[in-house]
């Protein structure tokens, strides 16, 4: 059998043109990732090379193989730019594109809303949110990727490995059209530095969570989970009553990216006062823009005077303050301000790729020493973080509550040599003096009980499609059954008003099994009766089963099984087993490589009896596996949660519970033990 070029092209029928496309030319004003720097050996350069001209026919590898040399020694990533598409990437209508299946035109939409300049941090990268959450690692991988959507059946399935579409091969019906890994790194080299190896090498893709599961519906996704967070954060610290608000109440944070970037809209929406650091001006611009930042200023003086007068009011106000959030918490240290609610949420996961910005630099300089000395970039990260710590210890002490805000931020004060920010005083397992936001709120009020981050897109790009389904899933809540339903009911009923579409048209809701059920065979209704179009549903992998994370979505797992990914997998083969049409597995997620594994899905409801059979099965398991082994390291409410589970599906499910010991007869036990030694 012939192993030359000419052969291996003709043994390929979905391939990359023998054609050269246009070099790209680079729009002003769209943001750009940063040089990542270049650190393969001799050696590995020549793979990486190697390994990203095998997408295109040999007889263009003299052109390319010099402009992808000088991507990878510039920019520290071969992304292919000649092969970006050359008019303007967005989500459009799902009769806008080519496809055998209602699936693989689905999944185009998605991919291509991922990429929208609204939509995306760094689209020329393909860079969705979180500093380097990717959609796939070059613009080779897209075009090829698309070629795949466009002519899969619905007896096919796309395998996709870390960016790569590894080809199409036979299934049924029933089965996932798409399944995606990324990073799954081998547990010996699954750490940062032999992660940036493998991506700079082109074999590892940072799917972050709905990045690289082409499920990012734009910041509204985590604007939900902050108003939550904050509303309850408010209830548990500051005595606001179950159907009050943040009105007079001052929340301080950092970010205005593609996650953080809800958090000023969040605010507002929850009745408070928002400042909210960024060093990155084209952030705050995009988010004023948008309308999701009211005020902007770069003196201190002048934001909290803001700050003040609209807490006097108890109006709503979320000012976005151009500089470092450690400069902002030394002005409040040593002008004495008080700050009820503080978080952070700067991408920590990646603190020293960019991720975090050192005080006493520039957002310009920042970017400059990454590329040129990432040896001192290092250590001013180690420096800052450390003062940052400082300064939270001393507003906390003052009555601020300070929670970590899912991004990595107290690990990586951990990592810059700060030991006493753990709770044991000598390692991570027994996590941080502060708690994480899943700790004391999401896990014990939403996750514990199955709320998570339910979703929902409407594939005809029709608003009024959006409306129907916004009216449709408040019908289906009862906003008397539970105190989170109440919120959930308003938070739909008042979506619309609030302006929270960014890019195509899509929804984030926060609901339990029973819920996501009713609602998704309620659109599946509608789409049958050609009430609106066809509808992609979804989840943030931030959620109650789908991701295992010790300082994160499993902070509140105390039996010592949060280190486990046990719970993520088999989420992720449920929903396979299923039929899901999408799922995604993710190493790392918000809080970096190595430190959680993610797994995600989507559904293409088409209106058919089949979908019907697939959301009563794979919509109850994906919420309650998570809730079951909840009540397994035996979180009370979780426990609450799967005792009504059993006795409603006796017969059809039962779930395992504990039984609960005496804490007398344990310490006693114990303690005789430890006091012998």
């Amino acid at each position: 059998m012939s192993l030359n070029n000419s052969g291996i092209a003709n043994a390929m029928t979905i391939k990359l043109d023998n054609v050269l496309p246009e070099m790209t030319v680079f729009q002003e004003g769209i943001r750009r990732a940063p040089n990542r720097g270049f650190r393969l050996t001799q050696a590995q350069t020549k793979v990486a090379l190697k390994n990203a001209l095998r997408y295109v026919p040999a007889e263009l590898h003299e052109v390319l193989a010099p402009e992808f040399m000088e991507e990878l020694r510039t920019r520290g990533r071969i992304y292919a730019y000649r092969y970006m598409p050359k008019g303007k990437i967005q989500g459009k209508s799902i009769d806008d594109y080519q496809g055998n299946c209602v699936e693989g035109k689905a999944f185009q939409v998605m991919i291509d809303n991922n990429l929208d300049p609204a939509v995306a941090l760094y689209p020329y990268e393909l860079v969705t949110y979180g500093e380097t959450g990717s959609v796939c690692q070059n613009w080779l991988q897209y075009q090829l990727i698309k070629k795949y959507l466009e002519v899969m059946t619905d007896h096919q399935t796309l395998v996709m490995e870390s960016g790569h579409p590894l080809g199409l091969f036979p299934s049924r019906p029933e089965a996932p059209r798409v399944i995606i890994t990324n990073a799954l790194m081998i547990g010996m080299f699954d750490n940062q530095e032999d992660w940036e190896i493998a991506e700079q090498m082109g074999v590892a893709n940072y799917g972050q969570m709905t990045a690289g599961g082409w499920m990012y519906i734009g910041p509204q996704g985590i604007v939900h989970g902050t108003f939550n967070t904050l509303l309850n954060a408010g209830r548990q610290r500051l005595g606001i009553p179950a159907d009050g608000d943040l009105g007079g109440h001052l929340f301080v944070s950092s970010g205005l990216g593609g996650m953080s970037g809800a958090q000023p809209k969040a605010i507002e929406i929850a009745g408070g006062v928002g400042i909210v650091a960024e060093v990155d001006y084209s952030r705050i611009k995009t988010r004023y823009d948008q309308g999701w930042v009211s005020k902007v200023s770069a003196n201190l003086d002048e934001v909290f005077a803001w700050a003040e007068e609209y807490g006097l009011k108890k109006e709503a106000v979320s000012i976005a303050y151009h500089g470092n959030v450690v400069d902002l918490l030394e002005y409040a240290v040593k002008n004495n301000k008080h700050i009820p609610l503080l978080s952070d949420q700067t991408s920590c996961h990646v603190a020293y790729d960019g991720g975090y910005c050192p005080q006493g630099l520039s957002f310009d300089e920042r970017t400059k020493l990454l590329a040129t000395d990432r040896q001192q970039f290092h250590e001013l990260v180690n420096k800052s973080l450390r003062r940052h710590f400082e300064l939270i210890k001393i507003l906390t002490e003052r009555g601020t509550y300070f929670f970590d805000y899912g991004n990595a931020f107290l690990k990586a004060v951990y990592d810059a040599g700060v030991k006493e920010v753990s709770r044991n005083g000598y390692d991570e397992r027994d996590g941080f003096i502060f708690p994480s936001y899943v700790e004391d709120i999401m896990g014990p009020e939403l996750f514990d009980y199955g709320y998570g981050p339910f979703r929902w897109v409407c594939l005809s790009g029709k608003p009024e499609d959006l409306h129907k389904t916004d009216k449709a899933a408040m019908e289906c809540i009862d906003p008397n059954r539970r105190g989170q339903d109440r919120d959930n009911y308003i938070w739909i009923r008042d979506a619309e008003k609030n302006k929270l579409v960014v890019g195509t048209q899509a929804r984030i809701l926060y609901q339990d099994a029973e819920g996501r059920l009713k609602i998704a065979l309620k659109f599946n209704e509608m789409v049958r009766n050609k009430e609106i179009g066809t509808v992609m549903l979804g989840r943030d992998h931030h959620d109650v089963s789908g991701t295992d994370s010790p300082f994160r979505e499993t902070a509140n797992i105390k039996d010592g099984s949060n280190v486990m990914a046990d719970m993520a997998v088999q989420c992720f083969a449920g929903n396979a087993a299923r039929g899901m049409s999408l799922i995604a597995l993710h190493n790392g997620g918000g809080v970096g490589i190595g430190k959680s594994i993610n797994g995600g899905f989507g559904m293409v409801l088409d209106g058919s009896e089949r979908v019907d059979g697939i959301l009563r099965q794979a919509m109850l398991w994906d919420v309650i596996g998570g809730v079951a082994r909840r009540a397994w390291a035996r979180n009370e409410h979780s426990i609450e949660t799967i005792v009504e589970f059993n006795q409603q599906y006796a017969g059809k499910g039962h779930a395992t519970l504990p039984y609960i010991p005496s804490e007398s007869l344990i310490d006693s036990i114990v303690d005789k033990v430890f006091a012998a030694k």
